[in-house]
């Protein structure tokens, strides 16, 4: 199973990028176990500038934009 990761605040976007990745791993029937990361010491370790980011089994893929459930699933089947 994978591991998926939101890091952010809680903001609207970082909401949005987990309903963007959860849709995602519906779709491809992945099964996926979704964390959301909003400790700052936490995010700042994943070495991020900017948020929502999106960490999948511990590698960040996207960082600072919200991207389409297309390119989640492209980087949830790597």
């Amino acid at each position: 199973m994978l591991t998926v990761k939101i890091l952010g605040s809680g903001c609207a976007n970082c909401k949005k990028l987990e309903a963007v990745a959860r849709e995602a791993a519906d779709k491809a029937c992945i099964e996926a176990e979704f964390v959301k990361v909003t400790d700052m010491k936490d995010i700042l370790a994943y070495e991020v500038m900017s948020s929502p980011s999106l960490v999948i089994n511990e590698k960040v893929v996207s960082s600072g934009r919200i991207p389409t459930v297309a390119e989640v699933q492209t980087w949830l089947a790597a």
